[in-house]
């Protein structure tokens, strides 16, 4: 007989004796899930089903113990099944699962494969990859950390604590995931975590909103603020998908008297920052723009801006219909007035024009990180420069 419970714990024993009829009798305590192996089965292939979509990940934690005597057959099975959130659960699928890891015994002696579910309405096939970092669901975070605990020993932080203790000062660290465009901290909000990110990047913001780094799978963020007792020094924001581990002041502070080597690593990265900051800074001084239309078309000016994903406001004046403002977002057009115009239409208004003194400047006010954009760029250029064509037809006509 085969039970399985998904997003919680079987734990059964299951006897048989002679022809007699199977018996389960669970046991009401729940063991350590943390010492069981988990692996992730992802769908590949969707045929009809009602409840789950193509790259849902579901992970696969348990052991099975098979115990024999000349009295009874023992079968001891431990099964956690986690679906992806906010989704129905399903019990086909559930008992296809665990019927897999009792075929095997243990979760990670389930070899690379394929398997389909055996269908209602629908069905699916899900393949399982030794790539455990993709796909991460990051539901239960006991049973996640301890599937990360080999990434982490190879990050930078990690690498100060020694490995017996990693699993130890793991359990203080809870994990979170953003998607693109996620404000994970902002520019003078209080400090009250330090983050690691175990995987995809995010851009820090300086107070106009222009990128002065990127942060990837093993950096961290957030020490400044709980270190100095300060607040949040840069906006950080999500470039992709991202799964970040997090931890509170007061644990991280307890950390960190604990493992005087961590101090030292947080000393020399502060430096590096400090160094790099400086030369950015320096650099940011120096970006300005100015010229004139007469020397540089509208539509080239754009480009320009487009191509070098810059961050500012560019400001044109001496136009026919007053002052033009444009402001732009890592090369995105998010925010266009010219005259009586707005959005797309002070775009294309613009690009009839040909004479108008022009300046870039750096950065974007706070409340305009996150504002749409007006259009996809190459999108807007084409139509704009149809437009200009056609009008150009009819005034030579």
């Amino acid at each position: 007989m085969l039970l399985s419970l998904t997003r919680s714990l079987l734990f059964a024993k299951i006897s048989s004796r002679g022809c007699g009829t199977s018996t389960i009798h669970p046991f009401h305590h729940r063991p350590a899930a943390m010492s069981f192996p988990k692996i992730l089965f992802k769908v590949t292939e969707n045929n009809k089903c009602p409840l789950f979509s193509y790259g849902d990940t579901f992970s696969v934690t348990g052991i099975t113990i098979s115990m024999a005597n000349t009295e009874e057959n023992t079968l001891f099975s431990t099964v956690i099944i986690t679906s992806p959130l906010e989704k129905e659960k399903c019990k086909t699928l559930s008992s296809d699962l665990t019927k897999v890891l009792i075929h095997y015994e243990r979760a990670d002696k389930i070899p690379v494969c394929i398997i389909s579910c055996s269908g209602c309405t629908g069905s699916l096939r899900l393949e399982h990859t030794r790539d455990t970092m993709e796909g991460l669901d990051f539901n239960d975070d006991a049973a996640e950390l301890t599937t990360l605990l080999p990434q982490l020993s190879g990050f930078a932080f990690f690498k100060n604590i020694d490995e017996q203790n990693i699993p130890k000062i793991a359990q203080y660290f809870k994990l979170s995931k953003f998607k693109a465009g996620d404000i994970v901290i902002r520019k003078g909000d209080p400090g009250g975590n330090f983050f690691i990110i175990v995987k995809g990047s995010v851009n820090v913001l300086n107070k106009v909103g222009i990128t002065i780094s990127t942060l990837k799978q093993g950096d961290v963020f957030g020490e400044m603020s709980l270190i100095c007792n300060e607040s949040v020094s840069a906006t950080i924001q999500v470039c992709e998908p991202t799964a970040i581990l997090y931890i509170d002041r007061k644990n991280f502070l307890k950390i960190l008297d604990q493992f005087p080597a961590i101090q030292l690593y947080f000393t020399r990265l502060m430096a590096k920052r400090l160094s790099k900051s400086n030369m950015i800074r320096a650099h940011d001084l120096s970006s300005g723009m100015i010229g004139n239309l007469a020397e540089i078309p509208a539509e080239a000016l754009f480009q320009i801006l487009n191509m070098n994903l810059k961050t500012g406001i560019l400001t044109i004046n001496e136009l026919s219909k007053g002052t033009a403002r444009f402001s732009f977002r890592q090369g995105s057009l998010i925010k266009a007035k010219y005259g009586a115009f707005n959005g797309e239409g002070a775009f294309y208004e613009i690009l009839k024009e040909s004479e108008g003194r022009f300046r870039f400047t750096p950065g974007i006010p706070p409340e305009e990180f996150e504002t749409p954009e007006v259009g996809y760029f190459m999108k807007l250029l084409m139509e704009g420069m149809r437009r200009l064509d056609e009008g150009r037809n009819r005034d030579a006509n």
